[in-house]
Order: structure tokens, then C-alpha cells, then sequence
């Protein structure tokens, strides 16, 4: 008598998906753990006495009694430790507190500005892929001379501080030629200049990638095989020796995401548009530890989320991924 056994695949494709969120989402739980106490103990390194910031910086002549008073209501006359903990404490009931130079909600301060740095940091990774793209087909197909020349563009981009392009950006575009304003507003002409700032560097690094990764497709015996069943060029191209070449470029966007927002840092302060870059760098000037801290897990969280995202692009564009095991 034969007893044939029931075929396991589907359970162990199951098991292996539940693994793999479970698995996201424990990194993204450490991830802002490890954003939150890095940034608490970061900030009390900066010179100076967090009291004076609540009550309004160092200029604020504040008297000893009110220092003692705003210590003692926000905690920060127990033990460093006791902080610490009180603060996971509050982040674990999604509690940030109020910021100490705004005198708000720092949960309503990120919600103000949040939309429009995603806004801008989504705007320049989609310009990023398309000037990569397009660079990258362009010098694979075009001969020793073209692709010679894509790599010069692309670690010229590549090496480009966004701070010097910003203003060399503003010099040409708005000093000489008067087409854009050097001040980014609400208006779509504002967003040009800011989203080239951080788009071109990035192209530059995700087309060194995206170019050797086609090279590599084009001569591998797939696109071959294609090209010998009467596969036009374009075909070869666009159909599969870009699906394969667009791999390491997509992981590599959650990155790309985190050095946007990072980038935004730089290019809301040159533009002076509203963001969570400038308001970051406003709350460590002032020593704001709520905002700060609030900014820094907000941009973890975003980060995590973006790295997921493009984790299951990369399953869905190759099928080999979909069934790979974790662990």
C-alpha cells in the first residue's frame, strides 16, 4: 500500500509571509526604539540646560526659582535614567509631549509640516528614477563612449553637495535667467528647484547601479534566448532586461528615501520652505527635546515603512524572492 503525502508548498509559502512580517515588523519596532534612545541621550550632549529652552533660550534672563519650577514640571530633575524611561513610556501611548519653544502639541507641529516634506522627498526620488533610467538606457545602448560618459555624469552627480547645488540652482535659475523663485512657496514653480536639489545626486548614485545591472541583464543568456525567438530590441529592453535591472535600485530606494529627508535638512533651510528638515534643525538649535525626538521617530517610522514597501516590490519583481524562506 502507497501513501502519498499531501503537498506542504502552499503552507510553507504561508508560514514563510507570516515569518517575513513578523520579522518587519520587529525591525521596525527596534528601529524606533533605537531612533528614541539615541536621540535622548544625543540631544543632553549638546551644551546648555534644557529649562532655559522652555522658558524661552538663554537670552530669557529666566530667574533660579523658574528654572527649578520648569524641572520640576517636566521631570527634568530626576535621574537620568527615570527620564529615559518616562519618555518610552510616553512614545508607547503615542504621547510626545509639547514642544518647548513652540508651545504646542509636537504631534500637531509634525502633522503641520509632514505633508510637505514627504511631498517634496517623493517628488525627488520619482525625478531621481527617471533621470537614472533614462541615463542608464541611454549609455547601455549607446556604446563604449556613451556609457564612458553616463559614468562621468553620474559620479559628478554623485559627489555634488546639496548645499553648493542649491545655490548654484538659485544663481542660474533665479538671479540670471529670473524663471524660478529662489523662495519655495506653496506655488509648483517653488517645488522645482528645491526637488532638482535633491534629486540629481541621487540620480547619480541609483544610475551607477541601474547601468551595471543592465549591462549584466543584457548579456545574460535570458535576454539571449528572447532575442533568438524574434524578440525586438525594445522588447529585449523594455520587457525583460530592465525588469531585472531595476532590482537593485529598488532596494535601494528605501535608502535613497532616509538621504532625501536627511537632504531636506539642507534644502528647506537654502529655499526656506516649510518642513520637517527645518523645523529639526530649528528644535536642536533651540534644544526642543520633545520636537526633536518626535521628528527623528516620525522619520524612522516613514523610513521603516519605505523600506517594507520596497522589500515587496522587490518579491512581486522577482519571483524568486516570493518563495524564499526566511531564517
Amino acid at each position: 500500500m502507497t501513501i502519498v503525502a499531501a503537498p506542504r508548498a502552499p503552507a510553507r509559502r504561508g508560514g514563510s509571509a507570516a515569518r517575513w512580517l513578523v520579522y518587519r515588523l520587529a525591525g521596525v519596532i527596534g528601529v524606533l526604539w533605537a531612533a528614541a534612545t539615541l536621540t535622548f541621550f544625543a540631544i543632553r550632549l549638546i551644551p546648555g540646560d534644557p529649562a532655559e529652552a522652555i522658558l524661552g533660550g538663554p537670552g530669557s534672563q529666566a530667574s533660579d526659582e523658574a528654572l527649578a519650577a520648569a524641572r520640576a514640571e517636566y521631570g527634568l530633575d530626576q535621574p537620568l535614567l527615570v527620564q529615559y524611561l518616562a519618555q518610552l513610556a510616553r512614545y508607547a501611548r503615542f504621547d510626545f509631549g509639547q514642544s518647548y519653544s513652540l508651545k504646542q502639541p509636537v504631534g500637531s507641529v509634525i502633522g503641520e509640516q509632514l505633508g510637505g516634506t514627504l511631498m517634496l522627498a517623493v517628488l525627488a526620488l520619482a525625478l531621481a528614477w527617471l533621470l537614472a533610467l533614462a541615463v542608464a538606457v541611454w549609455s547601455a545602448r549607446s556604446g563604449r563612449v556613451a556609457a564612458a560618459l553616463g559614468s562621468a555624469l553620474e559620479v559628478v552627480a554623485v559627489a555634488l553637495p546639496h548645499f553648493w547645488l542649491a545655490t548654484t540652482l538659485v544663481l542660474l535659475f533665479s538671479t540670471t535667467l529670473g524663471i524660478l523663485p529662489p523662495v519655495s512657496g506653496n506655488s509648483a514653480a517653488g517645488l522645482v528647484l528645491p526637488v532638482v536639489t535633491l534629486a540629481i545626486p541621487l540620480a547619480g548614485f541609483l544610475g551607477q547601479v541601474m547601468r551595471e545591472s543592465l549591462l549584466d541583464a543584457l548579456a545574460s543568456p535570458f535576454v539571449l534566448a528572447s532575442r533568438l525567438r524574434g524578440e525586438s530590441p525594445g522588447g529585449v529592453l523594455w520587457r525583460h532586461a530592465l525588469r531585472h535591472a531595476a532590482l537593485p535600485a529598488i532596494g535601494l530606494s528605501g535608502w535613497a528615501f532616509g538621504n532625501l529627508v536627511s537632504g531636506a535638512v539642507v534644502v528647506e533651510t537654502v529655499f526656506a520652505r516649510p518642513g520637517l528638515g527645518r523645523s529639526l534643525l530649528s528644535a536642536v538649535q533651540s534644544r526642543d527635546v520633545p520636537l526633536v525626538t518626535g521628528i527623528v521617530l516620525v522619520v524612522a517610522l516613514a523610513y521603516s515603512i519605505v523600506t517594507t514597501a520596497t522589500d515587496l516590490f522587490e518579491r512581486l519583481a522577482d519571483p524568486r524572492l516570493r518563495t524564499k524562506a526566511i531564517g
